[in-house]
Protein backbone atom coordinates (compact mmCIF):
# COMPACT_ATOMS: atom_id res chain seq x y z
CA UNK A 1 0.00 0.00 0.00
CA UNK A 2 1.55 3.19 -0.83
CA UNK A 3 2.66 5.44 1.75
CA UNK A 4 0.23 8.31 1.48
CA UNK A 5 -2.85 6.04 1.61
CA UNK A 6 -1.56 3.91 4.50
CA UNK A 7 -3.90 4.46 7.82
CA UNK A 8 -2.86 6.84 9.74
CA UNK A 9 -1.79 6.00 13.80
CA UNK A 10 -2.85 7.59 16.76
CA UNK A 11 0.59 9.09 18.39
CA UNK A 12 -0.96 7.30 21.61
CA UNK A 13 -1.39 3.61 21.54
CA UNK A 14 -3.60 3.67 24.65
CA UNK A 15 -6.21 6.36 23.67
CA UNK A 16 -8.99 3.88 23.11
CA UNK A 17 -8.21 2.84 26.43
CA UNK A 18 -7.95 6.25 28.23
CA UNK A 19 -11.44 7.38 26.57
CA UNK A 20 -13.19 4.17 27.94
CA UNK A 21 -12.17 4.90 31.50
CA UNK A 22 -12.86 8.35 30.99
CA UNK A 23 -16.34 7.46 29.90
CA UNK A 24 -16.92 4.62 32.70
CA UNK A 25 -15.86 7.07 35.07
CA UNK A 26 -18.40 9.93 33.93
CA UNK A 27 -21.18 7.39 34.20
CA UNK A 28 -20.17 6.72 37.70
CA UNK A 29 -19.94 10.24 38.66
CA UNK A 30 -23.08 11.00 37.52
CA UNK A 31 -25.74 9.28 39.72
CA UNK A 32 -22.90 9.90 43.16
CA UNK A 33 -23.74 13.69 41.88
CA UNK A 34 -27.33 13.03 41.93
CA UNK A 35 -27.45 11.29 45.21
CA UNK A 36 -25.65 13.94 46.84
CA UNK A 37 -27.89 16.71 45.71
CA UNK A 38 -24.90 18.97 44.20
CA UNK A 39 -26.20 21.97 42.72
CA UNK A 40 -23.55 24.46 42.21
CA UNK A 41 -25.94 26.99 41.07
CA UNK A 42 -27.78 27.80 44.20
CA UNK A 43 -24.14 29.83 44.65
CA UNK A 44 -25.25 32.17 42.55
CA UNK A 45 -28.71 32.57 43.72
CA UNK A 46 -29.53 36.25 44.09
CA UNK A 47 -30.28 36.04 47.93
CA UNK A 48 -27.44 33.72 48.44
CA UNK A 49 -25.14 36.57 47.05
CA UNK A 50 -25.92 39.11 48.91
CA UNK A 51 -25.45 37.29 52.34
CA UNK A 52 -22.38 36.38 51.18
CA UNK A 53 -21.56 39.93 50.10
CA UNK A 54 -22.13 41.14 53.47
CA UNK A 55 -20.43 38.56 55.23
CA UNK A 56 -17.16 38.80 53.31
CA UNK A 57 -17.85 42.74 53.87
CA UNK A 58 -17.33 42.09 57.85
CA UNK A 59 -14.55 39.49 56.89
CA UNK A 60 -12.51 42.03 55.55
CA UNK A 61 -12.30 43.49 58.92
CA UNK A 62 -11.21 41.20 61.44
CA UNK A 63 -12.88 42.13 65.01
CA UNK A 64 -9.51 43.66 67.43
CA UNK A 65 -11.63 44.46 70.82
CA UNK A 66 -9.22 44.07 73.54
CA UNK A 67 -12.56 41.85 75.23
CA UNK A 68 -12.80 39.90 72.28
CA UNK A 69 -9.31 39.07 71.97
CA UNK A 70 -8.85 38.25 75.86
CA UNK A 71 -11.78 35.81 74.84
CA UNK A 72 -10.14 34.38 71.73
CA UNK A 73 -6.73 33.63 73.79
CA UNK A 74 -9.17 31.67 76.10
CA UNK A 75 -10.55 29.57 73.74
CA UNK A 76 -7.45 29.16 71.96
CA UNK A 77 -5.68 27.89 75.17
CA UNK A 78 -8.41 25.84 75.98
CA UNK A 79 -8.20 24.00 72.21
CA UNK A 80 -4.54 23.36 73.27
CA UNK A 81 -5.77 21.43 76.60
CA UNK A 82 -8.18 19.74 75.14
CA UNK A 83 -5.76 18.07 72.59
CA UNK A 84 -3.01 17.49 75.26
CA UNK A 85 -5.95 15.97 77.35
CA UNK A 86 -7.26 13.47 74.82
CA UNK A 87 -4.04 12.36 73.68
CA UNK A 88 -2.55 11.70 77.48
CA UNK A 89 -5.84 9.79 78.15
CA UNK A 90 -5.00 8.08 74.31
CA UNK A 91 -2.09 6.87 76.01
CA UNK A 92 -3.29 5.39 78.76
CA UNK A 93 -5.02 3.08 76.99
CA UNK A 94 -3.11 2.26 74.28
CA UNK A 95 0.26 1.52 75.50
CA UNK A 96 -1.58 -1.22 77.42
CA UNK A 97 -2.83 -2.24 74.48
CA UNK A 98 0.14 -2.19 72.56
CA UNK A 99 1.56 -4.34 74.90
CA UNK A 100 -0.90 -7.10 74.42
CA UNK A 101 -1.45 -7.26 70.94
CA UNK A 102 2.14 -7.13 69.64
CA UNK A 103 2.80 -10.35 68.79
CA UNK A 104 7.07 -9.81 68.99
CA UNK A 105 6.73 -10.21 72.70
CA UNK A 106 4.55 -13.19 72.78
CA UNK A 107 6.67 -15.78 75.01
CA UNK A 108 4.22 -18.51 73.65
CA UNK A 109 5.33 -18.41 70.23
CA UNK A 110 9.00 -19.09 71.58
CA UNK A 111 10.56 -22.45 70.04
CA UNK A 112 7.18 -23.65 68.48
CA UNK A 113 6.84 -20.45 66.96
CA UNK A 114 3.06 -20.80 67.45
CA UNK A 115 0.85 -18.93 69.75
CA UNK A 116 -1.50 -20.36 72.46
CA UNK A 117 -5.18 -20.12 71.05
CA UNK A 118 -6.31 -18.70 74.27
CA UNK A 119 -3.52 -15.58 73.54
CA UNK A 120 -4.84 -15.62 70.23
CA UNK A 121 -8.22 -15.22 71.06
CA UNK A 122 -7.44 -11.93 73.77
CA UNK A 123 -5.29 -10.39 71.58
CA UNK A 124 -7.95 -10.72 68.19
CA UNK A 125 -10.82 -9.44 70.44
CA UNK A 126 -8.50 -6.08 71.76
CA UNK A 127 -7.90 -5.94 68.04
CA UNK A 128 -11.52 -6.08 67.00
CA UNK A 129 -11.92 -3.09 69.95
CA UNK A 130 -9.42 -0.94 68.44
CA UNK A 131 -10.92 -1.15 64.77
CA UNK A 132 -14.01 -0.18 66.40
CA UNK A 133 -12.51 3.12 68.41
CA UNK A 134 -10.73 4.40 65.17
CA UNK A 135 -13.22 3.42 62.58
CA UNK A 136 -15.70 5.93 64.29
CA UNK A 137 -14.28 9.73 63.43
CA UNK A 138 -13.83 11.73 66.84
CA UNK A 139 -16.41 14.36 65.33
CA UNK A 140 -19.04 11.27 65.62
CA UNK A 141 -17.81 10.82 68.81
CA UNK A 142 -17.64 14.26 70.18
CA UNK A 143 -21.73 14.17 68.70
CA UNK A 144 -22.50 11.41 71.15
CA UNK A 145 -20.62 12.81 74.29
CA UNK A 146 -22.55 16.15 73.73
CA UNK A 147 -25.70 14.63 74.18
CA UNK A 148 -24.34 12.47 77.04
CA UNK A 149 -22.39 15.17 78.78
CA UNK A 150 -23.32 18.13 77.50
CA UNK A 151 -21.70 20.39 76.00
CA UNK A 152 -18.77 21.92 76.79
CA UNK A 153 -14.85 20.50 76.58
CA UNK A 154 -14.92 17.37 78.16
CA UNK A 155 -16.88 15.89 75.15
CA UNK A 156 -14.14 16.66 73.04
CA UNK A 157 -11.42 15.17 75.31
CA UNK A 158 -13.42 12.08 75.66
CA UNK A 159 -13.66 11.92 71.33
CA UNK A 160 -9.97 12.51 71.17
CA UNK A 161 -9.40 9.91 73.73
CA UNK A 162 -11.08 7.36 72.01
CA UNK A 163 -10.25 7.37 68.33
CA UNK A 164 -6.61 8.25 68.77
CA UNK A 165 -7.13 5.41 71.68
CA UNK A 166 -7.32 2.92 68.77
CA UNK A 167 -4.92 4.84 66.18
CA UNK A 168 -1.70 5.25 68.58
CA UNK A 169 -2.03 1.02 69.83
CA UNK A 170 -1.99 -0.19 66.22
CA UNK A 171 0.80 1.59 64.88
CA UNK A 172 2.34 1.59 67.81
CA UNK A 173 2.09 -2.06 67.28
CA UNK A 174 3.38 -2.08 63.89
CA UNK A 175 6.20 -0.25 64.97
CA UNK A 176 7.57 -2.66 66.99
CA UNK A 177 6.88 -5.26 65.16
CA UNK A 178 8.53 -4.01 62.23
CA UNK A 179 11.96 -3.53 64.49
CA UNK A 180 14.79 -6.02 64.73
CA UNK A 181 13.86 -8.71 66.18
CA UNK A 182 17.16 -9.99 67.39
CA UNK A 183 17.00 -8.26 70.93
CA UNK A 184 14.00 -9.09 71.91
CA UNK A 185 13.63 -13.05 71.05
CA UNK A 186 16.89 -13.49 72.61
CA UNK A 187 16.11 -11.69 76.04
CA UNK A 188 12.45 -13.68 75.71
CA UNK A 189 14.60 -16.80 75.11
CA UNK A 190 16.63 -16.23 78.04
CA UNK A 191 13.96 -16.35 80.41
CA UNK A 192 13.13 -12.28 80.60
CA UNK A 193 9.93 -11.12 81.34
CA UNK A 194 7.50 -9.38 78.63
CA UNK A 195 8.14 -6.03 79.64
CA UNK A 196 12.25 -6.16 80.27
CA UNK A 197 12.05 -7.52 76.31
CA UNK A 198 9.78 -4.49 75.66
CA UNK A 199 11.93 -1.87 77.44
CA UNK A 200 15.64 -3.62 76.67
CA UNK A 201 14.83 -5.16 73.44
CA UNK A 202 11.99 -3.39 71.20
CA UNK A 203 11.97 0.36 72.33
CA UNK A 204 15.35 1.21 71.80
CA UNK A 205 15.04 0.55 68.37
CA UNK A 206 11.99 1.98 68.12
CA UNK A 207 11.88 4.93 70.62
CA UNK A 208 12.88 7.32 68.14
CA UNK A 209 9.96 6.66 65.33
CA UNK A 210 7.18 5.97 68.22
CA UNK A 211 7.40 9.58 70.07
CA UNK A 212 7.94 11.19 66.27
CA UNK A 213 4.31 9.52 65.37
CA UNK A 214 2.79 10.68 69.05
CA UNK A 215 3.83 14.12 68.44
CA UNK A 216 2.28 13.96 64.84
CA UNK A 217 -0.90 12.78 66.71
CA UNK A 218 -0.85 15.54 69.27
CA UNK A 219 -0.45 18.08 66.44
CA UNK A 220 -3.81 16.04 64.98
CA UNK A 221 -5.40 16.51 68.10
CA UNK A 222 -5.12 20.37 67.92
CA UNK A 223 -6.75 20.38 64.56
CA UNK A 224 -9.65 18.30 65.62
CA UNK A 225 -10.21 19.64 69.02
CA UNK A 226 -10.68 22.63 66.68
CA UNK A 227 -12.98 21.23 64.35
CA UNK A 228 -15.19 19.32 67.37
CA UNK A 229 -16.05 22.61 68.72
CA UNK A 230 -18.48 23.49 65.98
CA UNK A 231 -20.55 20.47 67.00
CA UNK A 232 -20.64 22.07 70.99
CA UNK A 233 -17.50 20.42 72.38
CA UNK A 234 -15.44 23.50 73.07
CA UNK A 235 -12.84 25.32 72.43
CA UNK A 236 -12.01 27.80 69.51
CA UNK A 237 -14.40 25.75 66.84
CA UNK A 238 -17.12 26.06 69.25
CA UNK A 239 -17.03 30.04 69.49
CA UNK A 240 -16.52 30.55 65.73
CA UNK A 241 -19.44 28.24 65.22
CA UNK A 242 -21.66 30.63 67.18
CA UNK A 243 -20.18 33.87 65.71
CA UNK A 244 -20.94 31.91 61.98
CA UNK A 245 -24.64 31.86 63.29
CA UNK A 246 -24.62 35.64 63.66
CA UNK A 247 -23.28 36.09 60.47
CA UNK A 248 -20.47 38.15 62.39
CA UNK A 249 -17.95 37.87 59.67
CA UNK A 250 -15.00 40.35 61.42
CA UNK A 251 -15.08 37.65 64.69
CA UNK A 252 -15.07 34.69 62.15
CA UNK A 253 -11.44 36.27 60.65
CA UNK A 254 -10.09 37.06 64.00
CA UNK A 255 -10.36 32.94 65.12
CA UNK A 256 -9.82 31.81 61.29
CA UNK A 257 -6.71 33.85 61.55
CA UNK A 258 -5.69 32.41 65.31
CA UNK A 259 -6.74 28.77 63.85
CA UNK A 260 -4.06 28.85 61.34
CA UNK A 261 -1.27 30.43 63.75
CA UNK A 262 -2.13 27.42 66.11
CA UNK A 263 -2.12 24.76 64.04
CA UNK A 264 1.69 26.53 62.31
CA UNK A 265 2.97 26.66 65.71
CA UNK A 266 1.96 23.25 66.20
CA UNK A 267 3.27 22.13 63.18
CA UNK A 268 6.68 23.52 63.89
CA UNK A 269 6.71 22.25 67.68
CA UNK A 270 5.88 18.93 65.82
CA UNK A 271 9.49 19.71 63.44
CA UNK A 272 11.37 21.04 65.85
CA UNK A 273 10.86 17.61 67.91
CA UNK A 274 10.96 15.44 65.02
CA UNK A 275 13.90 17.21 64.16
CA UNK A 276 15.91 16.62 67.67
CA UNK A 277 14.86 13.03 67.92
CA UNK A 278 15.97 12.17 63.96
Amino acid sequence: MPAALAPTRHPDPAWRGRVIATVAGLLLLWPMLTASEFKPWILFDPQSLRAAGMFLSDFLRPATGAEFLAMVLRETWQTVAIATAGLTLALLGAIPATFIITERLSISTLGTGRMRPAAMLVRQLLRWVLVLLRSVPELVWALLFVRIVGLGPTAGVLAIALTYCGMLAKVYAEILESSSAHATDALLAGGSGRISALLFGALPDSAAELVSYTVYRWECAIRGSAVMGFVGAGGLGQRMDESTKMMAGGEVSTMLIMFVLLVALADLVSKLLRRRLG
